[in-house]
């Protein structure tokens, strides 16, 4: 399956900042190895996984090449999105020492942390695959990696929700505390936002799901509701909205919320609380 990558300067800005906190003034370690020396070498993973950060590593290798004057070669085994069993190969690569040995920590850093997030990612989506709910990332991701990782929820079957506070409205506790009644604001909103974009409200109770219902609200995000009152909210909202569950879920509880019939799950869990796939890079010396 083919995912839309983030924009190109996207992708080189990431990369750019990792090799600078790396690099920084020069890779004084790297100085001690023959200037002249060639590598062939590859990234294995080390247990099983969804692959994702191809387009990273591939401008890593280009701008650490570019500052040596030279071209290191890719060859990749894989594509983001793929299933990569423990030990498998993803790529293999050739060329001058001492880029590929000052861009190694970057690359790897990045496709462990895409891969882990792809990764837990699918393993949420499997768990609701009986359902019809989709599972929805948000905004708790790590920082400056937003569009990075959401690239990778969606190699790992998940939808994107709001990429950030410029393209969609929720409306939640801490808006509705400002004075101005649930109606009010939820008629606001919708009226500032173009036909099609995301207007949503956060309601914590059933009473508050019934006042945003009859003031228009098209996509209700019930925070932190038990299963019981889930069910009852599903049958009291029938077709007059979505209904997006959120809320403390995890591996453990998402099978059970999307069995109570809501149309999205949100959860942080899947950007916040990433393991990195196990990742290495080996090497011979010509």
């Amino acid at each position: 399956m083919e995912h839309t990558l983030p924009a190109k300067k996207v992708i080189k800005r990431l990369v750019k900042n990792c090799l600078r906190e790396d690099i920084g003034s020069g890779d004084v370690t790297a100085r001690l190895t023959p200037r002249d020396s060639v590598i062939d070498g590859r990234i294995i993973t080390r247990e099983r996984g969804v692959i994702c950060g191809v387009a990273w590593v591939n401008e890593v290798f280009k701008q650490v090449g570019k500052r040596h004057k030279t071209k290191i070669e890719i060859d990749w085994r894989v594509k983001d999105g793929d299933i990569a069993k423990a030990g498998s190969t993803l790529c293999r690569f050739e060329g001058v020492a001492h880029p590929i040995l000052s861009g190694e920590r970057s690359a790897l850093n990045i496709m462990q942390t895409l891969s882990g997030t792809a990764t837990v990612t699918r393993l949420y989506a499997d768990a609701i695959a009986h359902t019809k709910a989709r599972l929805l990332d948000t905004r708790k991701t790590l920082p400056l990696l937003r569009e990075a990782q959401k690239y990778a929820v969606r190699c790992g079957g998940g939808v994107n929700h709001r990429m950030g506070l410029y393209d969609g409205i929720i409306i939640k506790e801490n808006h509705l505390r400002s004075g101005k009644s649930l109606e009010r604001i939820v008629t606001e909103a919708i009226t500032s936002m173009p036909e099609g974009a995301l207007v949503e409200l956060e309601v914590e109770t059933i009473e508050e799901l019934e006042r945003g219902l009859l003031a228009g609200a098209k996509r209700i995000m019930l925070d932190d509701f038990s299963l019981e009152d889930m069910r009852e909210a599903v049958a009291m909202t029938g077709d007059q909205a979505d209904l997006e569950a959120s809320g403390g879920i995890n591996l453990d509880t998402i099978a059970a919320v999307a069995e109570t019939g809501v149309d999205f799950i949100s959860s942080g869990s899947i950007t916040k609380h990433v393991k990195a796939l196990d990742l290495s890079m080996l090497f011979d010396y010509r």
